[in-house]
């Protein structure tokens, strides 16, 4: 008796095992394609359904698909309503698993179909994947026998689990199933076995292996297979940990999608159980009929409550609120870099570009917010001011740290690229960002001794203000979208804003020859210009990296694009584009700064009240 529950216990394992096998050899074997064809074909909850279906039919684990959605959420790669049908979808997929361990019902007799039962495969597929797996110089059929090698244990650990269970007393398992006849009981005992060990496929082919005893009944196999349902949501609720508030939000829209699920089909369940006299209630199952009901409840749920799936996004967001407002001001939160994508560096380099993409976001709401400080309209540095600063500083080091990690991955051509381009981007937004800063502590001190720019003063900054703020714009929304077309036209407006420096400084020496200024404003006024123009230039580093990336050559890792020669070529006047560009910038914001006159009869700066 020992001996034949250690042998289940060993076969649990195994089937543990060889399932997690399985699931890193696909993983090896596409590359992370998965996860990007997830990440970019969702769109609407019915198209999200199927691709979650066939995802996870793949993978064989709702909980791993789950999870990698709960991660695409967390890097802001992918929406909420984007994630709820993929999760929905996931549910489906993971009941084909228990389709394929049906082939163990299959009789000796049927001698085609022999072939496909669980302890014939098992030895075919496990020397099949062990011949592959042992060919390192393949790399795809190395994978692929990873993967036939993880199926193969996982028959293994089925067929043990069904020899052991036969031959121990049937009288064991008639009170087991007898107890597990309590709904209650069986809905609870199918929750807590899922989420201990965290894979409700696992959980279902145990019960699977364990009908082959002859004494499980619909009764009690009902209940236990709904409860899985609950079960698996432990892993996804485990994963949000310290994530997003979208995370956070995909899991619980997770927890209440099985749960509401499950309260529908349990109440139906009990209902028929307690007035209608149905027989096959009582019936013997087998495994073929367990899946079915798996199959059924699951996809039954997912149709009775994708049309709910809005509803469904506002019960999270009830339950995982947004912070109070304070004062009108709020910092967008800091989205955490995934550890889990870093076995798939494509999907890593995504998430750490949307992180530096972040960082100029932050950096363009702080500009912003300077400038309003510098035209009088607050006082002090705003304390979202800091708190973006300070935001910008902790995610540097958090993508530093985890571009270090990806260095020892094997990456390719492009994927180099990527990295060196996000190494040097992250520096230029970095650097944005404390002029930014200066700007607003200039601001700062000018409110503390009571110093303002006049009105002729704003009316020349205000030029280079709106120059300024559009060549971040454009950076951010080239960067973002590796925009060539757009990246171009971000070097005409910087040698725009170089010139506007220019002339900035000239109308200063003019007023302070005519002692129409104080030097402490007039301080203040060259210090902004200087901040300003150099923040272009790092707006202007961050278009080279984009057009480098964007460049047919470099993007499918053939031959080298030079920053230096685009820039020699641009200046000599080689590229028609860029003397057009030029000439529309020019007379946008030089053209405006000329037409201001140069002294209003006052003092143009530094008034003292």
């Amino acid at each position: 008796m020992i001996m034949h529950v250690l042998a289940i216990l060993g076969g649990v394992a195994l089937f543990l095992f060889g399932m997690s096998v399985m699931g890193d050899g696909l993983e090896k074997l596409s590359s992370g394609r998965l996860e990007r064809f997830l990440e970019r074909m969702a769109g609407n909850p019915l198209k999200g359904v199927l691709l979650g279906l066939c995802v996870t039919a793949v993978i064989q684990s709702s909980s791993a698909t789950t999870v990698m959605v709960v991660g695409f959420v967390t890097a802001g790669i992918m929406t909420l309503p984007q994630a709820v049908g993929i999760i929905m979808g996931a549910n489906i997929g993971t009941t084909i698993t228990a389709q394929i361990l049906r082939l163990g019902d299959l009789k000796d007799a049927e001698s085609v179909l022999a072939l496909f039962k669980p302890s014939t495969l098992a030895p075919v597929i496990s020397a099949i994947g062990i011949v592959l797996y042992l060919m390192p110089k393949k790399r795809s059929r190395h994978d692929i026998g990873h993967f036939l090698l993880g199926f193969g244990v996982l028959f293994f650990g089925m067929n043990i689990m069904s020899d052991a269970a036969k031959a121990i007393d049937v009288e064991v398992f008639v009170r087991l199933f007898d107890i597990l006849s309590n709904p209650w009981l069986g809905l609870l005992a199918g929750t807590l076995v899922t989420a201990i060990i965290q894979s409700s496929s696992a959980s279902v082919g145990i019960l699977q292996a364990l009908s082959s005893t002859g004494t499980v009944t619909f009764e009690s196999s009902a209940p236990y297979v709904m409860g899985s349902n609950i079960g698996t949501c432990v892993t996804a609720l485990i994963s949000c940990v310290g994530a997003s508030r979208n995370a956070k939000r995909a899991a619980m829209i997770h927890l209440y999608f099985n749960i509401i699920g499950t309260a529908l089909f349990f109440a139906l369940f009990s209902f028929a159980r307690a007035f209608l006299d149905l027989q096959f209630m009582d019936e013997q199952v087998n495994m073929g009929t367990i899946a079915n009901f798996h199959t059924v409840f699951n996809v039954t749920t997912t149709l009775l409550l994708l049309p709910f799936n809005k509803w469904l996004i506002r019960l999270a967001e009830k339950t995982v609120r947004e912070p109070k407002k304070i004062a009108n001001e709020t910092v967008p939160e800091v989205m955490p870099l995934e550890a889990r994508f870093l076995n798939s560096p494509s999907l890593a380099l995504s998430n750490a570009r949307n992180m530096v993409a972040q960082m100029g976001m932050f950096a363009q709401m702080n500009y912003r917010d300077a400038v309003k400080c510098l035209n009088g309209q607050n006082n002090g540095l705003p304390a979202a001011i800091k708190e973006r600063e300070e935001n910008i500083d902790k995610m540097e080091d958090m993508v530093n740290v985890y571009l270090l990690k990806l260095r020892d991955r094997d990456l390719s051509d492009i994927e180099n690229i990527t990295l060196s381009e996000i190494l040097h981007t992250i520096g230029d937004f970095e650097r944005i960002g404390d002029y930014t800063i200066n700007l607003a502590e200039a601001a700062a001190l000018m409110a503390e001794r009571k110093m303002i720019f006049s009105d002729a003063a704003r009316a020349e900054l205000a030029t280079i203000f709106d120059a300024v703020d559009e060549i971040i714009d454009m950076t951010l929304r080239s960067y973002q979208d590796i925009d060539r077309p757009l990246a171009m036209q971000i070097e005409p407006l910087e040698q725009t804003i170089d010139a506007l420096e220019n002339a900035l400084k000239e109308r200063h020496i003019d007023r302070l020859k005519r002692g129409r200024c104080s030097v402490e404003a007039g301080t203040q006024l060259l210090e902004t210009v200087i901040n300003l123009e150099r923040i272009a230039d790092h707006c202007s580093n961050v278009a080279l990296y984009v057009l480098r990336r964007s460049e047919p050559g470099a993007r499918s890792g053939k031959g080298l694009w030079s920053g230096h020669d685009y820039m020699r070529n641009l200046h000599k006047g080689n590229m028609p584009q860029y003397k057009t560009a030029l000439e529309e910038y020019e007379h946008k914001y030089l053209d405006r700064l000329n037409a201001l006159p140069p002294d209003d009869g006052q003092l143009t700066l530094g008034d003292v009240k």
